[in-house]
């Protein structure tokens, strides 16, 4: 079954709105129109999944600054992959949508899962019906790419990272598809206003009046939620809303969620009870990114100051979190079934440093190219909204890093033709063109993705608002349906950096210095969009198109020294209490516990936790927090002069909520010795009460 191609100028691709003129009964993309009935919400398996993705919370660098000197030295809230499976019980078409608490999937890591995937389901989950994507966590484990480029900061891959991210993902799936059962769809909307602010308006300003009138105040609340079902009960959500994840800033220095981490956390463990390592939760809730390229959470928009609603940067994450949380509630209680069945999904690689793109989809008409990756000088001046650096310091004048000189340095002929594509950038690194190898994917997957009524178009990119509006477009004409039921799935199944619209790459801003292949890189992405939608639609079979690099080939380079084996803190023993809590506190205090441990890299403690907050109840003492509570945080330490001893610090601010009684701290940690044996062991602290 075919639909019917449409006649349309340039100037409808790209500012019209869709309309629906597919040919007459194609359920697979169009809607039955207004007034119609809706389909049977229940005519699907629906499944959900979690688990933990959490890497090393000490010791190594993290990912979304792009800074060597942020290096965690602790654990806020542990970083979790949440997966939905949803299956068409007419067709048999199932789609695996997935979202993990971290800045980016670099493909190195989406093609190790698929991989995975592949020896453990087969040829059940694909890289066409799986989508992996990132909530763009700025707190996130670093050196889990195997991309040069994204491995700098943390001084080289770190396997041990790498491995929790990919081990996580193909056990949220495994969860979910374990859990399959007959279920619900529906789907709801709303607005959130005042969880996001537009951090490049220059370059939003420079696009068309018709562009700019799609969001008032340079701003897009959009908020779309999906709601899953078992037998008539709740057991899923995913709300999507465009906002970075930056609340946090680059002066943090604890693993954490971030914003969309703690909106996740207040549905599922304050809601619904929801504690860490359940194979079966009663609910799973995700917060994937849309187009958030220039969404910031940093509402004030100071420079060189990120705050925003107050001053409090750990404050505004829970603000901002919690905002979403409570615009996804109500989305969620107002969603109706869709009016349209099925689903499916169609997958294709790009060549995207090197595509010839018709006049079509070009602000000008006129034909187009794009280049290898290049990165701009306006780049390393970095987001000066989301940071309290003004430079990335390994781009920045007289600093070294040891990584780029063992892999060969970052210079490297460009040519003419490619200067003049990437124009009026100027060029400070040519990524794709370093030795021994691109240093960030030039081969990347365009993905859609069709539920019902819900259309994801999915790409590696950061999208702008109006880019993600132009993608939109191109794919709800080329579907037959309505621009709101398109939503751009950034952050998705890889990472290139930005996609701005050529109007906003013209003023250079950060996100235009990082749109890295060029003034074209967004018409590019529309084009394939275009053809991949069309696909979908008829049926049609593209090919998976060029293949992407095999990561897993060449030199991966780790400069940081291994961790030595584990001393204790001279004149003490493992798991010794060096600080005590005190006697009584009420709700509302810091109770401040210090042990003498061990490394956390040891062993990541996954799905289960680094401490625990015990109740006595009477013979009994469980757990009523841990390591994965907003409420406790994890740190870690060096004692002075002692290079391979540990001090682990729990913090409890106790909840105004907490019960009365009488309370421990308990810490868990897991010594090394110089042959690498790990030795458990646990401390425990005094008893104290809570009044």
């Amino acid at each position: 079954m075919a639909i019917r191609h449409q006649e349309f100028t340039r100037r409808s691709l790209l500012t019209g709105a869709a309309t629906v003129t597919a040919a007459a009964g194609l359920t697979v993309a169009v809607g039955r129109g207004a007034g119609a009935d809706p389909v049977d919400p229940g005519a699907y398996l629906v499944g959900c999944g979690i688990a933990d993705a959490t890497g090393a919370v000490a010791g190594q660098g993290t990912m979304g600054y792009s800074d060597p000197e942020i290096v965690a030295e602790g654990l806020l809230m542990r970083t979790w992959v949440r997966a939905f499976i949803i299956v068409d019980q007419a067709t048999g078409g199932r789609v695996a949508f997935v979202t993990a608490d971290i800045a980016c999937v670099f493909q190195s890591v989406h093609l190790a899962v698929m991989q995975r995937l592949a020896q453990r389901f087969g040829d059940l989950y694909t890289e066409r019906n799986v989508n992996l994507n990132a909530t763009h966590n700025h707190s996130s484990c670093g050196g889990t790419a195997r991309e040069y480029a994204h491995s700098l900061a943390a001084y080289g891959f770190q396997r041990n990272s790498h491995e929790a991210e990919v081990a996580g993902f193909v056990a949220a799936i495994a969860a979910a598809h374990e859990n399959l059962a007959p279920g619900a769809l529906l789907l709801g909307r709303g607005e959130l206003h005042d969880a996001s602010a537009n951090r490049a308006r220059v370059a939003f300003d420079l696009n068309p009046p018709e562009d700019k009138a799609c969001f008032p105040g340079a701003n897009d609340p959009a908020v779309t939620v999906l709601r899953l079902q078992q037998g008539g009960r709740d057991v899923g959500a995913i709300s999507w809303f465009a906002t970075h994840g930056t609340s946090l800033t680059d002066r943090f220095r604890l693993i954490a969620g971030e914003n969309k981490g703690f909106a996740s956390y207040r549905w599922e463990h304050d809601e619904h009870g929801v504690r860490p390592g359940e194979r079966r939760p009663g609910f799973v809730a995700a917060f994937p990114q849309t187009n958030a390229g220039d969404m910031t959470p940093n509402l004030h928009l100071t420079p060189w100051r990120p705050s925003g609603p107050t001053d409090d940067n750990v404050l505004n994450c829970a603000i901002i979190g919690e905002r979403q949380y409570q615009a996804a509630r109500t989305a969620f209680d107002g969603a109706r079934p869709m009016l349209t069945s099925g689903v499916d999904a169609a997958v294709r690689y790009l060549d995207l440093g090197d595509t010839r793109i018709d006049g079509a989809y070009t602000p000008d008409g006129l034909p187009a190219r794009t280049t290898p990756a290049m990165m701009g000088i306006t780049l390393a001046a970095n987001k000066s909204t989301d940071n309290y650096h003004h430079i990335v310091p390994v781009l920045e004048e007289g600093v070294t890093n040891p990584l780029v000189d063992t892999l060969g340095g970052m210079d490297a002929p460009i040519m003419q033709w490619m200067r003049d594509a990437q124009a009026p950038k100027l060029i400070l690194v040519p990524l794709g063109l370093l030795p021994p190898r691109p240093w960030v994917p030039g081969v990347v997957a365009v993905q859609v993705l069709r539920i019902g009524d819900l259309v994801l178009a999915a790409g590696p990119a950061e999208f702008t608002i109006v880019a993600g509006l132009r993608i939109r477009r191109v794919v709800a004409r080329a579907l037959g349906t309505a621009v709101e039921n398109v939503l751009v799935q950034g952050y998705a199944n890889g990472y290139t950096g930005y996609a701005v619209t050529p109007e906003e790459y013209d003023s250079q801003q950060y996100e235009g210095g990082h749109t890295l292949y060029g003034r074209y890189t967004l018409p590019a992405y529309m084009q394939e969009f275009d053809r991949l939608a069309r696909a979908l639609a008829s049926r049609t079979a593209l090919g998976r198109g060029p293949a992407p690099l095999d990561w897993t080939s060449g030199p991966q380079p780790n400069l940081l020294p291994p961790v030595p084996a584990d001393e204790p803190i001279a004149g003490r023993a493992f798991g010794d209490v060096r600080v005590a809590p005190p006697d009584s506190v009420s709700a509302g205090d810091d109770v401040v516990v210090e042990f003498v441990g061990a490394h956390p890299a040891n062993d990541f403690h996954t799905g289960g936790t680094y401490f625990e907050i015990q109740r006595d109840a009477g013979g009994s003492w469980p757990t009523v927090f841990d390591d994965n509570d907003w409420c406790t945080r994890f740190t870690w330490s060096r004692p002075e002069g002692q290079q391979a001893a540990s001090v682990i610090r729990v913090h409890w601010s106790v909840p105004e909520s907490t019960e009365r009684g009488r309370y421990r701290v308990v810490y868990h940690g897991d010594s090394k010795d110089a042959a690498g044996r790990l030795t458990p062991f646990t401390g425990t602290s005094p008893e104290f009460s809570v009044r």
